[in-house]
Protein backbone atom coordinates (compact mmCIF):
# COMPACT_ATOMS: atom_id res chain seq x y z
CA UNK A 1 0.00 0.00 0.00
CA UNK A 2 1.35 3.46 -0.92
CA UNK A 3 2.04 6.00 1.77
CA UNK A 4 -0.62 8.51 2.71
CA UNK A 5 0.03 12.19 2.04
CA UNK A 6 -1.43 15.60 2.87
CA UNK A 7 -4.08 16.58 0.32
CA UNK A 8 -4.29 20.09 -1.18
CA UNK A 9 -6.27 19.36 -4.36
CA UNK A 10 -9.84 18.09 -4.37
CA UNK A 11 -11.73 15.97 -1.87
CA UNK A 12 -9.89 13.71 0.58
CA UNK A 13 -10.01 9.96 -0.09
CA UNK A 14 -9.70 7.39 2.72
CA UNK A 15 -6.61 5.25 2.20
CA UNK A 16 -4.90 7.94 0.10
CA UNK A 17 -4.76 11.03 2.29
CA UNK A 18 -4.16 11.96 5.89
CA UNK A 19 -7.63 13.01 7.02
CA UNK A 20 -9.96 13.41 9.97
CA UNK A 21 -13.50 12.06 10.19
CA UNK A 22 -15.40 14.35 7.76
CA UNK A 23 -18.58 14.00 9.83
CA UNK A 24 -16.97 14.89 13.16
CA UNK A 25 -19.31 16.99 15.27
CA UNK A 26 -22.04 17.16 12.65
CA UNK A 27 -23.08 13.53 12.14
CA UNK A 28 -25.91 13.55 14.71
CA UNK A 29 -27.45 16.72 13.31
CA UNK A 30 -27.36 15.34 9.78
CA UNK A 31 -28.86 12.02 10.89
CA UNK A 32 -31.72 13.82 12.65
CA UNK A 33 -32.45 16.03 9.64
CA UNK A 34 -32.51 13.05 7.28
CA UNK A 35 -34.67 10.92 9.59
CA UNK A 36 -37.10 13.86 9.90
CA UNK A 37 -37.27 14.16 6.07
CA UNK A 38 -35.97 17.71 6.18
CA UNK A 39 -34.39 19.90 3.50
CA UNK A 40 -31.27 21.74 4.70
CA UNK A 41 -28.23 23.82 3.75
CA UNK A 42 -24.54 23.05 4.32
CA UNK A 43 -22.26 25.99 3.62
CA UNK A 44 -18.59 26.70 4.22
CA UNK A 45 -15.67 28.54 2.67
CA UNK A 46 -13.81 27.19 -0.33
CA UNK A 47 -11.68 24.07 0.23
CA UNK A 48 -12.82 23.45 3.77
CA UNK A 49 -14.09 19.88 3.34
CA UNK A 50 -17.64 20.14 1.96
CA UNK A 51 -17.29 17.57 -0.82
CA UNK A 52 -15.29 15.22 1.39
CA UNK A 53 -18.13 15.38 3.93
CA UNK A 54 -20.78 14.66 1.28
CA UNK A 55 -18.92 11.65 -0.06
CA UNK A 56 -18.58 10.23 3.43
CA UNK A 57 -22.25 10.94 4.16
CA UNK A 58 -23.32 9.11 0.99
CA UNK A 59 -21.15 6.11 1.89
CA UNK A 60 -22.55 5.96 5.42
CA UNK A 61 -26.20 6.30 4.35
CA UNK A 62 -25.96 3.66 1.64
CA UNK A 63 -24.03 1.31 3.92
CA UNK A 64 -26.79 1.42 6.56
CA UNK A 65 -29.38 0.52 3.92
CA UNK A 66 -32.36 2.59 5.10
CA UNK A 67 -32.16 5.08 2.22
CA UNK A 68 -30.66 5.59 -1.21
CA UNK A 69 -28.22 8.52 -1.08
CA UNK A 70 -27.13 10.31 -4.27
CA UNK A 71 -24.33 12.88 -4.61
CA UNK A 72 -24.71 15.38 -7.46
CA UNK A 73 -22.39 18.32 -8.23
CA UNK A 74 -23.93 21.21 -10.17
CA UNK A 75 -20.63 23.00 -10.83
CA UNK A 76 -20.64 22.23 -14.57
CA UNK A 77 -24.03 23.94 -14.98
CA UNK A 78 -23.09 27.34 -13.57
CA UNK A 79 -22.90 29.09 -16.96
CA UNK A 80 -26.38 27.90 -18.02
CA UNK A 81 -28.51 30.82 -16.85
CA UNK A 82 -31.44 30.16 -19.23
CA UNK A 83 -33.74 27.63 -17.49
CA UNK A 84 -34.77 26.14 -20.86
CA UNK A 85 -31.19 24.90 -21.12
CA UNK A 86 -30.17 24.80 -17.46
CA UNK A 87 -32.98 22.66 -16.04
CA UNK A 88 -32.66 19.83 -18.61
CA UNK A 89 -28.91 19.91 -17.88
CA UNK A 90 -29.64 19.46 -14.15
CA UNK A 91 -31.93 16.50 -14.86
CA UNK A 92 -29.35 14.88 -17.15
CA UNK A 93 -26.63 15.45 -14.54
CA UNK A 94 -28.74 13.68 -11.89
CA UNK A 95 -29.27 10.82 -14.36
CA UNK A 96 -25.52 10.47 -14.94
CA UNK A 97 -24.92 10.41 -11.18
CA UNK A 98 -27.55 7.68 -10.75
CA UNK A 99 -25.65 5.52 -13.27
CA UNK A 100 -22.18 6.31 -11.93
CA UNK A 101 -23.14 5.65 -8.32
CA UNK A 102 -25.10 2.53 -9.25
CA UNK A 103 -28.48 3.46 -7.85
CA UNK A 104 -31.48 1.62 -9.32
CA UNK A 105 -32.16 2.26 -13.02
CA UNK A 106 -35.17 4.14 -14.29
CA UNK A 107 -34.37 7.81 -13.72
CA UNK A 108 -35.75 10.20 -16.39
CA UNK A 109 -36.63 7.42 -18.84
CA UNK A 110 -39.69 9.37 -20.01
CA UNK A 111 -38.48 12.88 -19.30
CA UNK A 112 -40.08 15.66 -21.36
CA UNK A 113 -37.22 18.15 -21.53
CA UNK A 114 -39.35 20.69 -23.38
CA UNK A 115 -41.30 21.17 -20.13
CA UNK A 116 -38.41 22.94 -18.38
CA UNK A 117 -40.71 24.37 -15.68
CA UNK A 118 -41.74 20.91 -14.51
CA UNK A 119 -39.33 18.26 -15.79
CA UNK A 120 -37.10 18.27 -12.68
CA UNK A 121 -40.03 17.67 -10.34
CA UNK A 122 -41.75 15.11 -12.58
CA UNK A 123 -38.63 13.00 -13.11
CA UNK A 124 -37.90 12.97 -9.37
CA UNK A 125 -41.52 12.02 -8.63
CA UNK A 126 -41.42 9.14 -11.12
CA UNK A 127 -38.06 7.92 -9.85
CA UNK A 128 -39.03 8.09 -6.17
CA UNK A 129 -42.22 6.16 -6.98
CA UNK A 130 -40.11 3.35 -8.47
CA UNK A 131 -37.73 3.02 -5.50
CA UNK A 132 -38.18 0.64 -2.58
CA UNK A 133 -36.48 3.08 -0.18
CA UNK A 134 -36.58 6.88 0.31
CA UNK A 135 -34.11 8.97 -1.73
CA UNK A 136 -31.65 11.43 -0.17
CA UNK A 137 -30.29 13.92 -2.71
CA UNK A 138 -27.15 15.97 -1.91
CA UNK A 139 -26.52 18.83 -4.36
CA UNK A 140 -22.90 20.02 -4.20
CA UNK A 141 -21.98 23.47 -5.62
CA UNK A 142 -25.67 24.36 -5.54
CA UNK A 143 -24.85 28.05 -5.28
CA UNK A 144 -23.23 27.90 -8.74
CA UNK A 145 -26.67 28.11 -10.31
CA UNK A 146 -27.91 31.60 -11.12
CA UNK A 147 -30.61 33.63 -12.81
CA UNK A 148 -33.57 31.77 -14.28
CA UNK A 149 -32.02 28.33 -13.80
CA UNK A 150 -31.70 28.89 -10.05
CA UNK A 151 -35.25 30.22 -9.73
CA UNK A 152 -36.77 27.34 -11.68
CA UNK A 153 -34.61 24.77 -9.88
CA UNK A 154 -35.66 25.97 -6.42
CA UNK A 155 -39.32 26.34 -7.41
CA UNK A 156 -39.58 22.74 -8.56
CA UNK A 157 -37.85 21.40 -5.46
CA UNK A 158 -40.19 23.40 -3.27
CA UNK A 159 -43.20 22.27 -5.26
CA UNK A 160 -42.16 18.65 -4.78
CA UNK A 161 -41.58 19.24 -1.06
CA UNK A 162 -44.99 20.75 -0.33
CA UNK A 163 -46.92 18.08 -2.31
CA UNK A 164 -45.02 15.01 -1.12
CA UNK A 165 -47.78 14.11 1.33
CA UNK A 166 -49.76 13.00 -1.74
CA UNK A 167 -47.07 12.36 -4.33
CA UNK A 168 -43.71 10.56 -3.81
CA UNK A 169 -40.74 12.91 -3.79
CA UNK A 170 -37.18 13.19 -2.44
CA UNK A 171 -37.17 12.50 1.29
CA UNK A 172 -34.32 14.90 2.15
CA UNK A 173 -32.35 17.37 0.06
CA UNK A 174 -29.16 19.19 0.99
CA UNK A 175 -28.02 22.28 -0.93
CA UNK A 176 -24.29 22.62 -0.40
CA UNK A 177 -21.93 25.44 -1.32
CA UNK A 178 -20.04 28.47 -0.07
CA UNK A 179 -23.09 30.59 0.52
CA UNK A 180 -25.90 30.43 3.02
CA UNK A 181 -29.45 30.35 1.67
CA UNK A 182 -30.00 34.07 2.18
CA UNK A 183 -27.27 34.74 -0.40
CA UNK A 184 -28.99 32.73 -3.12
CA UNK A 185 -31.05 35.87 -3.68
CA UNK A 186 -27.90 37.57 -4.97
CA UNK A 187 -27.75 35.07 -7.83
CA UNK A 188 -31.29 35.81 -8.99
CA UNK A 189 -31.75 38.52 -11.63
CA UNK A 190 -33.76 40.63 -11.98
CA UNK A 191 -34.07 41.50 -8.29
CA UNK A 192 -37.85 41.30 -8.50
CA UNK A 193 -37.73 37.65 -9.54
CA UNK A 194 -38.22 35.67 -6.33
CA UNK A 195 -40.20 32.72 -5.16
CA UNK A 196 -42.81 34.88 -3.52
CA UNK A 197 -41.07 35.18 -0.15
CA UNK A 198 -38.06 36.86 1.43
CA UNK A 199 -36.07 33.67 0.96
CA UNK A 200 -35.80 31.97 -2.41
CA UNK A 201 -36.14 28.57 -0.71
CA UNK A 202 -38.12 28.94 2.51
CA UNK A 203 -38.56 25.22 3.22
CA UNK A 204 -35.09 24.79 4.72
CA UNK A 205 -35.17 23.38 8.25
CA UNK A 206 -31.58 24.25 9.13
CA UNK A 207 -28.44 25.86 7.77
CA UNK A 208 -25.21 24.19 8.90
CA UNK A 209 -21.75 25.71 8.66
CA UNK A 210 -18.63 23.53 8.64
CA UNK A 211 -16.09 24.55 11.23
CA UNK A 212 -12.31 24.65 10.94
CA UNK A 213 -10.00 22.17 12.66
CA UNK A 214 -9.43 22.68 16.38
CA UNK A 215 -5.90 22.73 17.79
CA UNK A 216 -6.40 19.15 18.99
CA UNK A 217 -7.47 18.09 15.50
CA UNK A 218 -4.38 19.67 13.94
CA UNK A 219 -2.32 17.65 16.43
CA UNK A 220 -4.26 14.53 15.42
CA UNK A 221 -3.85 15.15 11.67
CA UNK A 222 -0.14 15.88 11.86
CA UNK A 223 0.21 12.91 14.20
CA UNK A 224 -0.92 10.61 11.40
CA UNK A 225 2.17 11.63 9.43
CA UNK A 226 4.39 11.02 12.44
CA UNK A 227 2.86 7.58 12.96
CA UNK A 228 3.49 6.63 9.32
CA UNK A 229 6.99 8.10 8.81
CA UNK A 230 8.43 8.72 12.28
CA UNK A 231 8.88 12.39 11.41
CA UNK A 232 7.64 14.51 14.27
CA UNK A 233 6.18 18.01 14.44
CA UNK A 234 7.66 19.94 17.36
CA UNK A 235 4.95 21.30 19.71
CA UNK A 236 5.92 24.91 18.91
CA UNK A 237 5.53 24.15 15.21
CA UNK A 238 2.00 22.79 15.69
CA UNK A 239 1.07 25.77 17.86
CA UNK A 240 2.36 28.14 15.19
CA UNK A 241 0.54 26.25 12.45
CA UNK A 242 -2.76 26.61 14.32
CA UNK A 243 -2.10 30.27 15.16
CA UNK A 244 -1.39 31.17 11.54
CA UNK A 245 -4.18 29.08 9.95
CA UNK A 246 -6.82 29.08 12.70
CA UNK A 247 -7.44 25.50 11.58
CA UNK A 248 -8.47 26.31 7.99
CA UNK A 249 -8.24 22.80 6.49
CA UNK A 250 -6.55 23.62 3.19
CA UNK A 251 -3.94 25.83 4.88
CA UNK A 252 -3.16 23.17 7.51
CA UNK A 253 -2.53 20.63 4.74
CA UNK A 254 -0.71 23.07 2.44
CA UNK A 255 1.85 24.07 5.07
CA UNK A 256 2.67 20.44 5.83
CA UNK A 257 2.91 19.62 2.12
CA UNK A 258 5.28 22.54 1.48
CA UNK A 259 7.60 21.46 4.28
CA UNK A 260 7.61 17.73 3.61
CA UNK A 261 7.66 17.69 -0.18
CA UNK A 262 9.28 20.97 -1.21
CA UNK A 263 11.58 22.11 1.60
CA UNK A 264 12.73 18.80 3.07
CA UNK A 265 12.25 16.77 -0.14
CA UNK A 266 10.72 13.90 1.87
CA UNK A 267 13.69 13.60 4.21
CA UNK A 268 11.78 12.14 7.13
CA UNK A 269 14.83 12.12 9.44
CA UNK A 270 14.51 15.85 10.15
CA UNK A 271 11.96 17.11 12.70
CA UNK A 272 9.47 19.76 11.61
CA UNK A 273 10.24 22.98 13.49
CA UNK A 274 8.63 26.39 13.84
CA UNK A 275 11.35 27.85 11.59
CA UNK A 276 10.30 25.45 8.84
CA UNK A 277 6.68 26.48 9.38
CA UNK A 278 7.60 30.15 8.93
CA UNK A 279 9.51 29.38 5.74
CA UNK A 280 6.64 27.28 4.37
CA UNK A 281 4.07 30.00 5.05
CA UNK A 282 6.15 32.61 3.24
CA UNK A 283 6.60 30.22 0.32
CA UNK A 284 2.91 29.53 -0.15
CA UNK A 285 2.02 33.22 0.24
CA UNK A 286 4.50 34.20 -2.46
CA UNK A 287 3.38 31.33 -4.72
CA UNK A 288 -0.24 32.55 -4.59
CA UNK A 289 -1.78 29.27 -5.73
CA UNK A 290 -5.29 28.75 -7.04
CA UNK A 291 -6.76 28.57 -3.53
CA UNK A 292 -5.55 32.07 -2.78
CA UNK A 293 -6.33 33.48 -6.21
CA UNK A 294 -9.94 32.33 -6.08
CA UNK A 295 -10.34 33.70 -2.57
CA UNK A 296 -8.68 37.02 -3.35
CA UNK A 297 -10.83 37.35 -6.47
CA UNK A 298 -13.68 37.99 -4.05
CA UNK A 299 -11.99 41.25 -3.00
CA UNK A 300 -13.24 42.71 -6.29
CA UNK A 301 -16.87 42.33 -5.23
CA UNK A 302 -18.44 45.52 -3.91
CA UNK A 303 -20.14 43.77 -1.00
CA UNK A 304 -16.79 42.31 0.12
CA UNK A 305 -14.97 45.62 -0.32
CA UNK A 306 -17.50 47.33 1.93
CA UNK A 307 -16.39 45.03 4.76
CA UNK A 308 -12.69 44.61 3.98
CA UNK A 309 -11.84 48.28 3.41
CA UNK A 310 -12.87 49.38 6.92
CA UNK A 311 -10.97 46.34 8.19
CA UNK A 312 -7.80 47.64 6.52
CA UNK A 313 -8.41 51.08 7.99
CA UNK A 314 -9.24 49.69 11.45
CA UNK A 315 -12.38 51.81 11.52
CA UNK A 316 -15.71 51.37 13.24
CA UNK A 317 -17.45 48.01 12.97
CA UNK A 318 -19.96 47.75 10.15
CA UNK A 319 -23.38 46.24 10.82
CA UNK A 320 -22.60 42.63 11.72
CA UNK A 321 -26.10 41.65 10.65
CA UNK A 322 -25.84 43.11 7.16
CA UNK A 323 -25.91 40.84 4.12
CA UNK A 324 -22.50 42.17 3.07
CA UNK A 325 -20.94 41.29 6.41
CA UNK A 326 -22.51 37.84 6.66
CA UNK A 327 -21.59 37.05 3.06
CA UNK A 328 -17.93 38.02 3.63
CA UNK A 329 -17.84 35.93 6.80
CA UNK A 330 -19.38 32.92 5.04
CA UNK A 331 -16.70 33.17 2.35
CA UNK A 332 -14.16 32.54 5.10
CA UNK A 333 -12.41 35.92 4.78
CA UNK A 334 -13.22 37.22 8.27
CA UNK A 335 -14.02 35.91 11.73
CA UNK A 336 -15.44 37.34 14.95
CA UNK A 337 -13.56 37.42 18.24
CA UNK A 338 -16.07 38.71 20.77
CA UNK A 339 -17.21 42.08 19.45
CA UNK A 340 -14.15 42.44 17.23
CA UNK A 341 -13.86 41.38 13.60
CA UNK A 342 -10.56 40.48 11.98
CA UNK A 343 -9.25 38.50 9.00
CA UNK A 344 -10.05 34.80 9.29
CA UNK A 345 -6.40 34.04 10.01
CA UNK A 346 -3.01 35.80 9.83
CA UNK A 347 -2.19 34.20 6.47
CA UNK A 348 -5.34 35.64 4.88
CA UNK A 349 -4.61 39.02 6.51
CA UNK A 350 -1.24 39.05 4.76
CA UNK A 351 -2.75 37.92 1.48
CA UNK A 352 -5.46 40.58 1.50
CA UNK A 353 -2.89 43.35 1.79
CA UNK A 354 -0.49 41.80 -0.72
CA UNK A 355 -3.25 41.17 -3.24
CA UNK A 356 -4.30 44.81 -3.10
CA UNK A 357 -0.82 46.35 -3.14
CA UNK A 358 0.96 43.92 -5.49
CA UNK A 359 1.11 46.42 -8.35
CA UNK A 360 2.35 49.15 -6.03
CA UNK A 361 5.19 46.90 -4.84
CA UNK A 362 6.20 46.17 -8.43
CA UNK A 363 6.14 49.86 -9.26
CA UNK A 364 8.35 50.66 -6.27
CA UNK A 365 10.67 47.81 -7.24
CA UNK A 366 11.09 49.37 -10.68
CA UNK A 367 11.56 52.91 -9.38
CA UNK A 368 14.80 54.81 -10.00
CA UNK A 369 15.66 54.84 -6.28
CA UNK A 370 16.74 51.53 -4.72
CA UNK A 371 14.21 51.24 -1.88
CA UNK A 372 15.85 48.32 -0.05
CA UNK A 373 17.27 47.82 3.44
CA UNK A 374 20.95 48.61 2.65
CA UNK A 375 19.95 52.18 1.75
CA UNK A 376 18.54 52.69 5.26
CA UNK A 377 21.01 50.86 7.52
CA UNK A 378 22.81 52.99 10.10
CA UNK A 379 24.82 51.64 13.03
CA UNK A 380 23.29 48.19 12.59
CA UNK A 381 19.71 49.46 12.63
CA UNK A 382 17.19 50.70 10.09
CA UNK A 383 17.15 54.49 10.04
CA UNK A 384 13.39 54.74 10.10
CA UNK A 385 13.36 58.54 9.93
CA UNK A 386 15.26 58.34 6.65
CA UNK A 387 12.97 55.58 5.41
CA UNK A 388 9.80 57.49 6.32
CA UNK A 389 11.22 60.64 4.71
CA UNK A 390 11.76 58.66 1.48
CA UNK A 391 8.17 57.46 1.69
CA UNK A 392 6.93 61.03 2.17
CA UNK A 393 8.59 62.03 -1.07
CA UNK A 394 7.26 58.95 -2.86
CA UNK A 395 3.76 59.72 -1.56
CA UNK A 396 4.00 63.34 -2.65
CA UNK A 397 5.02 62.35 -6.18
CA UNK A 398 2.73 59.36 -6.68
CA UNK A 399 -0.28 59.55 -4.36
CA UNK A 400 -2.70 61.09 -6.86
CA UNK A 401 -1.84 58.45 -9.47
CA UNK A 402 -2.31 55.57 -7.04
CA UNK A 403 -5.50 56.97 -5.52
CA UNK A 404 -7.02 57.19 -9.00
CA UNK A 405 -5.89 53.66 -9.78
CA UNK A 406 -7.34 52.31 -6.54
CA UNK A 407 -10.64 53.92 -7.45
CA UNK A 408 -10.73 52.71 -11.05
CA UNK A 409 -8.41 49.72 -11.44
CA UNK A 410 -8.35 48.26 -7.92
CA UNK A 411 -12.05 47.78 -7.25
CA UNK A 412 -12.70 51.16 -5.56
CA UNK A 413 -10.37 50.72 -2.58
CA UNK A 414 -9.63 54.44 -2.81
CA UNK A 415 -10.27 55.07 0.88
CA UNK A 416 -7.67 52.48 1.88
CA UNK A 417 -5.09 53.62 -0.67
CA UNK A 418 -2.81 55.44 1.84
CA UNK A 419 -2.63 52.39 4.11
CA UNK A 420 -2.07 50.01 1.22
CA UNK A 421 0.64 52.11 -0.44
CA UNK A 422 2.76 52.64 2.67
CA UNK A 423 2.50 48.93 3.47
CA UNK A 424 3.65 48.14 -0.07
CA UNK A 425 6.56 50.54 0.43
CA UNK A 426 7.59 48.98 3.74
CA UNK A 427 7.19 45.47 2.33
CA UNK A 428 9.42 46.34 -0.61
CA UNK A 429 12.11 47.69 1.73
CA UNK A 430 12.34 44.56 3.90
CA UNK A 431 11.66 41.89 1.24
CA UNK A 432 14.08 39.01 1.58
CA UNK A 433 15.41 39.93 5.00
CA UNK A 434 12.55 40.96 7.25
CA UNK A 435 8.79 41.20 7.40
CA UNK A 436 5.92 43.53 8.15
CA UNK A 437 3.56 42.34 10.89
CA UNK A 438 0.05 43.72 10.50
CA UNK A 439 -2.81 43.83 12.96
CA UNK A 440 -6.18 44.48 11.36
CA UNK A 441 -9.48 44.50 13.19
CA UNK A 442 -12.73 46.36 12.69
CA UNK A 443 -13.58 48.69 15.53
CA UNK A 444 -9.99 49.35 16.65
CA UNK A 445 -9.90 52.73 14.85
CA UNK A 446 -6.26 52.16 14.02
CA UNK A 447 -3.93 50.04 11.90
CA UNK A 448 -0.90 48.72 13.74
CA UNK A 449 2.23 47.67 11.88
CA UNK A 450 5.56 46.42 13.08
CA UNK A 451 8.60 46.18 10.82
CA UNK A 452 10.82 43.29 11.91
CA UNK A 453 14.41 43.21 10.72
CA UNK A 454 17.48 41.47 12.11
CA UNK A 455 15.77 40.83 15.45
CA UNK A 456 14.71 44.46 15.95
CA UNK A 457 11.17 45.87 15.99
CA UNK A 458 10.03 49.16 14.49
CA UNK A 459 6.35 49.87 15.40
CA UNK A 460 4.36 52.08 13.04
CA UNK A 461 0.88 53.53 13.43
CA UNK A 462 -1.17 54.80 10.47
CA UNK A 463 -3.79 57.53 10.83
CA UNK A 464 -6.09 59.44 8.52
CA UNK A 465 -6.28 63.07 9.67
CA UNK A 466 -9.98 63.62 10.30
CA UNK A 467 -10.02 66.27 13.05
CA UNK A 468 -7.90 67.76 15.84
CA UNK A 469 -8.12 64.55 17.88
CA UNK A 470 -6.54 62.31 15.21
CA UNK A 471 -2.90 62.94 16.14
CA UNK A 472 -3.36 62.80 19.95
CA UNK A 473 -5.39 59.59 19.56
CA UNK A 474 -2.72 58.16 17.30
CA UNK A 475 0.03 58.97 19.80
CA UNK A 476 -1.90 57.31 22.59
CA UNK A 477 -2.67 54.22 20.52
CA UNK A 478 0.89 53.88 19.27
CA UNK A 479 2.25 54.23 22.80
CA UNK A 480 0.05 51.32 23.87
CA UNK A 481 1.16 49.27 20.87
CA UNK A 482 4.81 50.04 21.68
CA UNK A 483 4.24 48.62 25.17
CA UNK A 484 2.85 45.49 23.54
CA UNK A 485 5.85 44.93 21.24
CA UNK A 486 8.44 46.16 23.77
CA UNK A 487 9.80 49.21 21.95
CA UNK A 488 10.76 52.68 23.20
CA UNK A 489 10.67 54.29 19.76
CA UNK A 490 7.84 54.40 17.26
CA UNK A 491 6.54 56.19 14.17
CA UNK A 492 3.09 57.73 13.60
CA UNK A 493 2.30 58.38 9.93
CA UNK A 494 -0.58 60.83 9.44
CA UNK A 495 -2.27 61.17 6.05
CA UNK A 496 -3.88 64.55 5.36
CA UNK A 497 -6.44 64.25 2.56
CA UNK A 498 -7.19 67.97 2.35
CA UNK A 499 -6.60 68.71 -1.35
CA UNK A 500 -6.58 72.47 -0.69
CA UNK A 501 -3.53 72.21 1.57
CA UNK A 502 -0.04 72.72 0.14
CA UNK A 503 2.36 69.78 0.29
CA UNK A 504 4.82 71.95 2.24
CA UNK A 505 2.24 72.08 5.01
CA UNK A 506 1.39 68.38 4.87
CA UNK A 507 4.94 67.01 4.79
CA UNK A 508 6.78 67.20 8.12
CA UNK A 509 8.71 65.16 10.69
CA UNK A 510 8.58 66.00 14.38
CA UNK A 511 9.42 64.26 17.63
CA UNK A 512 6.96 63.70 20.48
CA UNK A 513 7.47 62.17 23.91
CA UNK A 514 4.62 60.01 25.26
CA UNK A 515 4.99 58.18 28.58
CA UNK A 516 8.76 58.28 28.26
CA UNK A 517 8.70 56.93 24.69
CA UNK A 518 9.97 58.75 21.62
CA UNK A 519 7.50 58.91 18.75
CA UNK A 520 8.27 60.42 15.37
CA UNK A 521 5.18 61.98 13.78
CA UNK A 522 5.35 62.05 9.99
CA UNK A 523 2.86 64.08 7.97
CA UNK A 524 1.90 62.92 4.49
Amino acid sequence: MSKLFFNISGPCVPGEHYMLDPLRGIDYELTDLIDQRQYFIIHAARQSGKTTLLWELVRNINAKGDYYALYCSLEAIQELTDPQVGIPAVVKKIGNCVKEQRLPDGFAKEADYSDFTGVLKSTLVDYCRSLDKPLILLFDEADCLSNGTLITFLRQLRDGFVSRGMVPFVSSIALVGMRNIRDYKASIRPDSATLGSASPFNIVKKSLNLRNFTHAEVVQLYGQHTAQTGQGFEPQAIDYAFEQTQGQPWLVNAIATEIIEEILKKDYTKPITKDLLEQAIQNIILARGTHFDSLMERLKEGRVRRVIEPLILGEEVVDMGSDDYLYTRDLGLIREIGSKTEPANPIYAELIIRALNWNVQNSIKNAHTDYTVPRYMKNGKIDMDFLINDFQQYWRENSEIWKRRYKIDFYEYEEAAPHLIIQAFLQRVVNGGGKVIREMALGKDRADLCVLYDGLKYPVELKILRDNSSVPDGLKQLSGYMDKVGSDTGWLVVFDRDTEKAWEEKIYLKKESVNGKEITVAGC
